[in-house]
């Protein structure tokens, strides 16, 4: 399985990304292909908060908007939702302790956490922090895109 983190979402998502057009095709493709995909709970509620944030975009993505995007993805018929199990702590105990991870990079942590409690073959990403969790096959999809 491969999952999608948030900043695919966003570029997908906001027409004013330069990776609007490219992460869109990324996530579409997945959205409407056969073999199943998800997205982490935790990329869920960051994209909500990303996209409506008006320091953060101006103008922000009303909220109604922003919940009808991420609800036609979750309408894929190949998606799974991801969340913490209950190998959760032991997961993010040694990803903590082996990066050496504190501060911002527990969310990331998190995520790397709950992808590999759920067997996802690859993170799709365009964050580089993931990298500090070798356990986890990262990939940024739009590297590949012409």
């Amino acid at each position: 399985m491969i999952a999608i983190d948030t900043n695919l979402l966003v570029y997908a998502h906001r027409e004013d990304s330069p990776w609007h057009t490219q992460a869109l095709k990324v996530v579409m493709e997945l959205a409407e292909g056969g073999s199943r995909w998800g997205i982490p709970w935790p990329c869920v509620h960051e994209f909500l908060a990303i996209v409506t944030h008006p320091k953060i975009y101006r103008p922000p993505t009303p909220s109604d908007i922003a919940l009808q995007s991420m609800k036609a993805w979750l309408g894929s018929p190949s998606i799974q939702l991801l969340g913490e199990g209950i190998d959760h702590m032991s997961r993010l105990e040694l990803l903590v302790l082996n990066g050496k991870i504190s501060g911002a990079t527990i969310h990331d942590a998190r995520i790397a956490a709950i992808c590999l409690s759920h067997g996802v073959k690859e993170l799709w990403s365009a964050d580089r922090d993931f990298s500090r969790f070798p356990s986890l096959r990262v990939k940024n999809p739009l590297l590949f895109l012409k």
